[in-house]
């Protein structure tokens, strides 16, 4: 699969954690995203890590995401919005970076 980059971002919303999930696969969508094979090369991939303190699981949707703790890529740019963050379920942040390999990261 090609280069890529990864980022975090903060959001408010009135949205529930399910519309907002919603939003962000008609937004994949209108920029051409086909879902064909899971892990698969794709244009864009919008997920939902955490929505505040809110546990949520379902079958559409698990927050915070399943994931969450072994992404290097989605932990250390989360801490830099919010370095104190306790992360619902697993704990303070910085102990899960400290638990994963951060040395491929390349910061841009």
């Amino acid at each position: 699969q090609p280069d890529y980059i990864n980022a975090v971002c903060q959001v408010d919303t009135h949205l529930t954690a399910l519309e907002l999930l919603y939003v962000c696969q008609e937004i994949e969508t209108n920029q051409h995203r086909i879902r064909e094979k899971k892990w698969g090369a794709r244009t864009i991939d919008l997920d939902i890590i955490l929505y505040g303190v809110q546990v949520v699981a379902s079958k559409q949707l698990i927050i915070p995401h399943p994931e969450m703790m072994n992404r290097a890529f989605v932990l250390v740019p989360l801490s830099e919005l919010e370095s104190d963050l306790k992360v619902p379920v697993l704990g303070p942040l910085q102990a899960l970076i400290d638990l994963i390999d951060t040395s491929e990261l390349i910061k841009l």
